[in-house]
C-alpha cells in the first residue's frame, strides 16, 4: 500500500473507530513499541514546568484583541527553556500581534507530556475562554508511548470538531519528524520517522475533514539540528531549544494569520511557482508530511468540496514573516490595567 492509501485508510479507521494497526502492520508496531521504550529511557522524563506564556502581547497596538488558545504537549508549552520569551506561545503571540498590528491575548493550556487523549480536557478549558483561534501541537508523545495512530487521530478529530462547532478557527501543527531526534539510534530512528510521518499525514486529513487547517512541522528543525545540535536541541536532546521554538513558531504564524483572514489580498490564491495548488486531501497530506511548513486547508472546485478522490484542499507554502524579538506577556491589558487574565493550567510531566 502506498503512502497516500495508508494515510487515507488510517484516517478512515480512526473515523470509524477501528484500530488501524493493519495499516502499518503488526511487525512495525512491535518494533515501534521497542523503539518507544528505548527512546523514553534515553530521553528521560520531563519534570520541569515551563514558563507560563499566558497573557497580553502587542504593547501599544490597537484592538480589538485577537484571542488565541494554545493547546497540546511540551512543544506547545515550550518545555526546556527558562525565559517565557523563549516559549512557543510567546513567539507565536508576538508574531501574530506584529503582523496583524493588533493586540493579542494568548492563553496556554498545553501540558508537558500530553498525548492526544488529553485534548478533550484542554478543549473544555479553551472553549470557556471564547478564543478566536486555537493552535494545537500534538502527536509526538503518542509515538513515543506507542499509542495506536488511529486512536491519536480520533482524539484530534473530536477536538477540532468541537472547536469548529463553537466558531473557533483551528490551526494544527502536525506530529514532528521524530527521525531527527539524536538519542534514538538506527534502525529505530527510521521506524520513528516513518511512524511520525504517517501519523502527520493522517492528522492532516482528519483536521481538514473537520474544518481546521494543518501545518506540517515535519523535519523543520532537522537540517538545523544536524548543523548546530547544541543550538537548536535542548539539554535533553529531544525538545527544541529557545532558537528551536522560535523556528517552530515561525512556520505557524502565517497560517494563523490566514485562518484569521489577516493576510494581504495578493496571497489569497495558490501560486504555482511556489509549488502551491489544489489537490485531493490524501495526496496533499502525504506531500505535506514530507515538506515542513506546508499548510493544507479545505477548498471547493466547481462549487463542490469533494471529488472522486475525496476532499479538495489547497496546499500552500506560506511566506515566512520577518521575525521579531518575542515579548514577555503582560498580566493586564496594555500592561496598565484592565481585567486580569484567568490563569491556565501550569502543566506537568
Amino acid at each position: 500500500m502506498g503512502a497516500t492509501g495508508a494515510a487515507r485508510k488510517l484516517a478512515s479507521a480512526a473515523a470509524l473507530g477501528g484500530g488501524g494497526l493493519s495499516v502499518l502492520g503488526a511487525g512495525l508496531y512491535g518494533v515501534l513499541v521497542a523503539e518507544a521504550k528505548i527512546a523514553r529511557r534515553l530521553i528521560g522524563n520531563a519534570n520541569d514546568v515551563p514558563p507560563q506564556a499566558t497573557g497580553w502581547y502587542g504593547r501599544g497596538r490597537p484592538g480589538p484583541a485577537i484571542r488565541i488558545a494554545l493547546l497540546g504537549d511540551s512543544g506547545a508549552a515550550g518545555y526546556g527553556v527558562e525565559r517565557v520569551e523563549d516559549t512557543t506561545g510567546a513567539h507565536l503571540a508576538t508574531g501574530v500581534a506584529a503582523q496583524a498590528d493588533r493586540r493579542v491575548h494568548l492563553r496556554s493550556f498545553a501540558v508537558v507530556g500530553a498525548q492526544s487523549s488529553a485534548l478533550a480536557d484542554q478543549v473544555d478549558s479553551a472553549l470557556a475562554t471564547h478564543p478566536d483561534l486555537a493552535v494545537v501541537i500534538i502527536g509526538a508523545n503518542d509515538v513515543t508511548h506507542s499509542v495506536l495512530p488511529s486512536a491519536s487521530v480520533r482524539h484530534l478529530a473530536e477536538g477540532v470538531r468541537r472547536l469548529r462547532e463553537a466558531g473557533v478557527q483551528v490551526v494544527v501543527g502536525t506530529c514532528p519528524d521524530l527521525g531527527t531526534v539524536r538519542p534514538i539510534p538506527q534502525p529505530l530512528k527510521q521506524v520513528a520517522r516513518e511512524w511520525s510521518r504517517r501519523l502527520a499525514a493522517a492528522q492532516t486529513i482528519t483536521v481538514v475533514e473537520n474544518g481546521g487547517r494543518s501545518v506540517s512541522l515535519g523535519d523543520i528543525l532537522g537540517p538545523e539540528f544536524d548543523a548546530a545540535p547544541s543550538v537548536l536541541f535542548g539539554p535533553d536532546r529531544f525538545h527544541p531549544s529557545a532558537d528551536g521554538y522560535k523556528q517552530l513558531a515561525s512556520v505557524l504564524v502565517p497560517s494563523c494569520l490566514a485562518a484569521l483572514e489577516l493576510l494581504p489580498e495578493d496571497e489569497a490564491l495558490p501560486e504555482p511557482r511556489r509549488r502551491e495548488g489544489i489537490l485531493p486531501v490524501a495526496a496533499a497530506a502525504v506531500r505535506a508530511a514530507r515538506t515542513p511548513g506546508t499548510e493544507v486547508d479545505g477548498t471547493e472546485v466547481g462549487g463542490t468540496q469533494r471529488g472522486l478522490r475525496g476532499r479538495w484542499v489547497e496546499l500552500r507554502h506560506r511566506r515566512r514573516r520577518p521575525s521579531t524579538d518575542a515579548e514577555s506577556p503582560d498580566e493586564h491589558e496594555d500592561g496598565v490595567g484592565g481585567a486580569v487574565a484567568d490563569s491556565a493550567p501550569a502543566g506537568g510531566a
